[in-house]
């Protein structure tokens, strides 16, 4: 039988060695945060948890929080393809690239409320509106109309995107309820009033209350493109 080392003797257990820290390591910690906990659930010290280090270790490789974020809006910016651009079928890429930005969203739920407010920077959101620009310039619109469509568009994407997060649908008493009952006491309401007073009201009321977040984010989209296809110089 073999005999035992003395415990003094012990090789002891070594800590496994830490992940180099770096800027794409941090943004990746940064967005695996936001998937988990939300964009109220950012800050510098769960990224630096996320990554088994302190907070000061981060402002080596990220200035500071805003510039963490920008680089987290850029990071997802990156999964959403720009195709070649084709003014002479703008309004189709146009739609097909904010369908397939809003996915993208939908995989990260809570980058759509970091973008409010906020400039674009970063390489990918420059390629975004140098593409962008490109397509509507080609098919004709103005300029002015071209560069504040960019902004019009990245509101709606944004705001759509974080009503998407929202946990429930505040209902008209004030309690917790499911969304289609929410919504039901709503329509009900609507449908009852006097018909002499609003009749277009109760007319369309079925179709005030029809449709899903996809069906009206794209029949918005299309409200848009229409709007700028006005503007369009032959």
């Amino acid at each position: 039988m073999a005999i035992p080392d003395p415990p003094w003797r012990a090789v002891p257990r070594q800590r496994p060695a830490r992940a180099p820290l770096s800027q794409e390591a941090i943004v990746d910690a940064a967005l695996r945060v936001v998937d988990r906990d939300g964009s109220a659930g950012l800050s510098m010290r769960r990224v630096a948890e996320e990554l088994g280090t302190g907070p000061a270790s981060l402002y080596w490789h990220v200035a500071s929080k805003d510039a963490l974020i920008d680089l987290l809006i850029d990071r997802v910016a990156a999964e959403v393809p720009i195709p070649e651009p084709d003014p002479g079928h703008w309004q189709e890429q146009l739609r097909d690239w904010l369908i397939g930005a809003r996915r993208v969203f939908e995989r990260h739920p809570g980058v759509a409320a970091l973008t409010l407010g906020r400039i674009p920077t970063g390489p990918t959101l420059v390629r975004w509106a140098e593409w962008t620009l490109s397509i509507m310039r080609g098919a004709g619109i103005p300029d002015r109309i071209a560069a504040f469509a960019g902004d019009l568009l990245g509101l709606y994407l944004g705001a759509t995107g974080y009503e998407a997060t929202l946990p429930s649908m505040a209902s008209a008493t004030g309690e917790p309820l499911p969304p289609e009952e929410a919504v039901r006491m709503v329509r009900d309401y609507f449908a009852s009033l006097p018909a002499d007073q609003f009749p277009n009201v109760v007319e369309t009321v079925d179709e005030l209350f029809s449709g899903g977040p996809q069906e009206r984010f794209e029949l918005g989209l299309d409200v848009i493109l229409r709007g700028l296809a006005s503007y369009a110089r032959s």
